[in-house]
């Protein structure tokens, strides 16, 4: 083994370029000067502009656990003594024949429930029916459509 033959370990580190000139070190490409420069500097991010100028009241409102489709109103089976067989009941007859009241200017989706018990045939359109209410309205022979 002769000192000629001998090779190092470790490469030689580079050193860092600076932006003193050489090839592009920190700045050498003149970028950063003015308030970026300074000692403390704090930027104001310019999505906090677009932010700020957006109204501040949108979306639901100030309850957005209440449900956009609106109240349903109940009707139990015993609340329909008013119909005749064969007449259909709708949201619309609901309203003529006062068993629920318009809200807020329209006609509320109904959804009858097997409380009590029904003697006439009647047809039930657009309206949601629950499983006891369709099998008592079926056992008289009524219709849901």
């Amino acid at each position: 083994m002769q000192i000629n033959t001998l090779k190092r370990k470790t490469k030689n580190k580079a050193s860092r370029q600076v932006g003193r000139g050489g090839t592009r070190g920190k700045t050498a490409g003149k970028g950063t000067k003015g308030q970026n420069a300074r000692s403390g500097r704090k930027k104001r991010p310019e999505i906090r502009d677009t932010i700020k100028r957006l109204p501040k009241l949108r979306g639901r409102g100030v309850n957005s656990n209440k449900s956009i489709q609106g109240e349903i109103s109940i009707v139990n089976l015993s609340m329909l003594s008013s119909f005749k067989a064969g007449e259909n009941v709708s949201p619309k007859t609901l309203v003529e024949k006062g068993v629920i009241k318009i809200r807020g200017g329209r006609i509320p989706k109904v959804k009858v429930l097997g409380d009590g018990n029904i003697t006439e045939k009647l047809s039930f359109e657009l309206c949601l029916v629950s499983k006891s209410a369709r099998a008592k309205i079926e056992a008289v022979g009524g219709s849901i459509a």
